[in-house]
């Protein structure tokens, strides 16, 4: 999931010419964020089976995520301009790293809480990397060749987001797994051990990644970049009302509302995919089920691209309330047939979710003035809270009726989402009437 920046920020010098080794370490970035975000669906099901938490409490993973992009994303714009793109990419890295590296007393003492505060400093250090990675790679270099740096940055993310899922299938994930009746026959000494090594499990990964984070920060630190930005005297005096304006418009706050939905229906998915594959297909192993997550990751991709050539033909709400009405039905599917046909229904939802998140975006903003474009996308960025929100009443939903059932969750996102689109897609009929 990528952020935008929300704020704006001061007036820039453009380089004649590409700076590489610069634009190459910033580039990195959009990898490492993707490394972090879907690492937490591989911890999702590691830790329930560490600590034995119920459905809802191994999604406290994404709420403890999600609640630190939303609470650190506007301060992380005002420190950029404050400070510049350099100095909020090297302190988010430092957050990343920090966050990172509480893993070791977290695992060392067995504390779930501890994991979950790694995992909001973690979240506080991307909301830093994006608020100024998108912004300053497009800065790099001629303007006239800015759009294509910027996507070739953005293809970084979904590489970095499958490698996470790699990382956590295969150097997270032991292989060792007990039924709740085998728990239940170990004596205390055993089970405690049992537990414990499962937490541990965590520990080297996050380790080496918090080290290899903050020798990246480390390394930007010290690299001679394109002076990008002039001194901010204070910045401009933004019109007062705008937000006022803004929270009135129900058109563009219906966009807020599709928006916490769709990240909340998107995370709910990846972070439960493993535990549903191993609940409706009995004797599934968690390194086998963490497959499902890759599949799904690739069909984001393809989605993307297939979704961009369709909007060369069709209007993008068109095209959104398609995919959301494809979705409702994969989600049913997933609720309703459980086991195979159900998984295949959850990663197949993926292709059709990938362009949900830019083309909520960009309809909530279309049409605007440069002010209320900054507004509304500062008020878009915060609805990523969703992730934490709609995760965690999917699991409160699977301790109750079953993580079959729980599906249904994702889907009324959906619907929620279809009904925006198909309303803005009347609307723009109704215009051009």
């Amino acid at each position: 999931m990528q952020l935008h920046t929300p704020l704006e920020v001061p007036a820039m010098r453009e380089p004649a010419r590409v700076p590489w080794f610069p634009l190459a370490l910033i580039v990195s970035l959009f990898f490492l964020w993707g490394v972090a975000n879907n690492l937490n669906d591989v911890l999702v099901a590691q830790f329930k089976k560490a600590f034995t938490l119920s459905d809802f409490q191994a999604g406290l993973v994404q709420s403890a995520f999600y609640l630190g992009y939303f609470l650190v994303a506007i301060p992380a714009g005002v420190f950029m301009r404050r400070y510049g793109y350099k100095a909020a990419v090297v302190f988010g890295l430092l957050l990343y790293g920090a966050g990172a590296l509480l893993f070791w007393p977290a695992a060392a003492t067995a504390t779930y809480a501890t994991f979950l505060m790694g995992l909001f400093v973690i979240a506080a250090g991307l909301a830093f990397l994006e608020t100024s990675a998108n912004p300053y790679v497009t800065l790099l270099g001629p303007r006239e060749s800015a759009a294509s740096r910027l996507n070739l940055a953005q293809a970084f993310n979904p590489l970095g987001s499958i490698t996470g899922v790699l990382i956590g299938q295969h150097f997270i994930f032991t292989g060792v797994e007990r039924s709740p009746a085998e728990l239940a026959a170990m004596d205390v000494m055993a089970r405690t051990a049992y537990m414990k090594s499962e937490a541990a499990a965590v520990q080297m990964p996050y380790l080496v990644i918090g080290l290899g984070v903050i020798a990246w920060a480390v390394i930007i630190a010290v690299t001679r970049f394109p002076r990008t930005a002039s001194t901010d005297d204070g910045g401009e005096v933004v019109e007062r009302g705008v937000l006022g304006r803004l929270l009135r418009d129900g058109r563009f706050m219906s966009a807020v509302a599709a928006q916490f939905f769709y990240v909340g229906a998107q995370v709910a998915v990846f972070s439960y995919m493993i535990r549903y594959a191993q609940a409706t297909m009995p004797g599934t192993a968690d390194k086998a089920a963490a497959n499902f997550i890759t599949a799904g990751l690739l069909c984001f991709m393809a989605g993307r691209f297939a979704g961009a050539a369709l909007m060369k033909y069709l209007r993008p709400a068109r095209v959104l309330s398609t995919f959301a009405l494809v979705n409702i039905a994969l989600a049913t599917t997933a609720a309703f047939v459980p086991g195979s046909v159900g998984i295949y229904a959850l990663v197949a939802s993926s292709f059709f979710m990938s362009i949900m998140y830019p083309t909520i975006f960009a309809l909530g903003v279309e049409g605007r003035g440069d002010t209320e474009r900054k507004f509304g996308a500062s008020l878009l960025v915060m609805s990523i809270v969703g992730g934490a929100v709609v995760t965690a009443a999917m699991g409160a939903t699977s301790d109750r009726f079953g993580i079959a059932h729980a599906m249904l969750v994702p889907m009324l996102c959906f619907v929620a989402i279809f009904l925006f689109a198909w309303r803005r897609s009347r609307g723009h009929t109704e215009a051009i009437a």
